[in-house]
């Protein structure tokens, strides 16, 4: 059993690679006064899912690994559209793409993976619940919409459809944070929706 301030170490170490890939996108976006996507953002973001993966479900918390789930293959389609994953060594490549299909036949097998004990968490009541599963299922839609118009724009894009998702289902994230009293998620999210608010402001000057 790993000790709470282990688990908090690995979830704010995730959220730190989150905030950082903002920082980058939003440094490089006001520096060329308008909306990029940097390469690093993708592969930050990946770093980021495996970890916060691990720590949703160190703390048995259903939303928080549903939202990684989604969006980590979406975050491997990016960079295989700016042509930056198979510049990955092969083994990184191979370890990070098969990782959540091991990581569940492993608890499985094990007798330890118990998908009840993670959709009835005593310590989130069932409303919060389900307030924690639709606001990570907005979240989440941001880059399945993102993956959707990169692919029909043939090149990784963050439109403004993207941000708005963004700054709407981080303001629900937010409320859940509160309420389940987790400072990795909090802390996360409020320097997250001060850059998507800059990034609406940008893509609108630029229209």
């Amino acid at each position: 059993m790993m000790k709470p301030w282990m688990i908090y170490s690995i979830g704010f170490f995730a959220q730190i690679l989150f905030s950082g890939r903002l920082l980058v996108q939003w440094t490089l976006s006001e520096r060329a006064k308008k909306v990029i996507t940097p390469s690093l953002f993708w592969q930050m973001s990946l770093i980021a899912s495996f970890l916060l993966f691990i720590y949703g479900y160190l703390r048995d918390d259903f939303a928080i690994m549903l939202g990684q789930s989604l969006t980590y293959f979406i975050y491997i389609r990016n960079l295989q559209l700016q042509g930056k994953w198979k510049k990955s060594p092969k083994i990184l490549r191979v370890f990070l793409f098969v990782f959540p299909v091991l990581l569940v036949i492993y608890y499985y097998n094990n007798n330890t993976f118990d998908l009840d004990n993670l959709l009835r968490n005593e310590a989130i009541p069932y409303w919060l619940f389900t307030w924690g599963i639709i606001a990570q299922l907005i979240f989440t839609l941001r880059f399945i919409y993102q993956w959707m118009y990169s692919e029909k724009n043939k090149e990784s894009i963050l439109p403004f459809s993207f941000w708005l998702l963004s700054l709407i289902g981080s303001g629900m994230i937010l409320f859940y944070a509160v309420f389940r009293k987790d400072p990795v998620l909090f802390i996360g999210h409020v320097f997250g929706s001060i850059v998507y608010i800059r990034n609406l402001i940008l893509l609108r000057n630029d229209t």
